[in-house]
C-alpha cells in the first residue's frame, strides 16, 4: 500500500513538472494551426476577383486560376507590392499601362486597389490573348500571352519572328522562343522565361489543390 503510495505521488509529481512543457507544446500547436489557417485565408483572399474578372474578359469556361497563378508570380498576391521599377499592385501594373487601361473603364479606380489592379492585369492579359489568336496555336498562346505581359509585346513579337526563322515553320512554339532567346537583342529572356515556368508551376499547384 505504501509503495503504490509512493509510485502514485512520484507520477503526480512528474506530472505537474512536465506540465508547463507539455502546455507550452500544446499552445505552440495552436499557434501553428492558427498560422496555417491565416495563409490558407490570404492565399484565398482574391479568388472571387480573378473569377468576376476573368469570367468577364475571357468567357465561363476560361479558368480563372491561370490569373491567380500570374498573380502569384508577379507579386505573390501582395495588394501594397511595388517593383524596382515601379509596377505596383497585385498584378504589377506599371502607372502608365494602368492609365491607358483606366481611360477605356473610367469606372477603375486606384491602381492600389486590388480588386481594380487584378481586373486591369486580366483586361491587359485580354489584350495580349487576342493579339496571338492567329500567329501562334491555341495551346502556346498561354506562354505567349504571359511572356508579352512581362516584357512587352514588341520584344516578344521579335523573338517570336526569330524562332520563327531558325525552326522554319509558319507558327512557332514557345520551345523554339526558348531556344532563341539569348539571339534576341534588347530582351532580358532569363526573367521571361522564368516568369512563365513559374506561372505554370502556380497553375499545376493550384489545380492539385482543387
Amino acid at each position: 500500500m505504501r509503495r503504490a503510495a509512493v509510485v502514485l505521488l512520484a507520477d503526480i509529481a512528474l506530472a505537474l513538472a512536465l506540465a508547463p512543457e507539455l502546455g507550452a507544446q500544446a499552445d505552440g500547436a495552436i499557434a501553428r494551426a492558427q498560422q496555417r489557417r491565416e495563409v490558407r485565408k490570404a492565399e484565398h483572399r482574391y479568388d472571387d476577383t480573378f473569377r468576376r474578372y476573368s469570367k468577364r474578359y475571357f468567357g465561363p469556361a476560361f479558368d480563372w486560376r491561370w490569373f491567380k497563378a500570374q498573380g502569384m508570380a508577379e507579386s505573390n498576391l501582395d495588394s501594397a507590392a511595388t517593383s524596382r521599377v515601379g509596377a505596383r499592385g497585385v498584378m504589377q501594373l506599371m502607372p502608365a499601362t494602368y492609365r491607358a487601361i483606366q481611360s477605356k473603364r473610367p469606372e477603375f479606380g486606384a491602381i492600389d486597389d486590388p480588386e481594380w489592379n487584378i481586373a486591369a492585369g486580366i483586361m491587359h492579359d485580354r489584350y495580349l490573348w487576342k493579339l496571338w489568336e492567329r500567329k501562334v496555336s491555341q495551346e502556346e498562346r498561354f506562354n505567349f500571352m504571359f511572356a508579352s505581359y512581362n516584357a512587352g509585346e514588341g520584344t516578344i513579337g521579335r523573338a517570336a519572328d526569330t524562332a520563327r526563322v531558325a525552326a522554319g515553320v509558319p507558327t512557332p512554339a514557345w520551345a523554339h522562343v526558348e531556344q532563341v532567346a539569348p539571339r534576341v537583342p534588347r530582351w532580358r529572356y532569363r526573367e521571361t522565361l522564368g516568369y512563365v515556368r513559374k506561372i505554370d508551376a502556380n497553375y499545376a499547384r493550384l489545380q492539385r489543390a482543387r
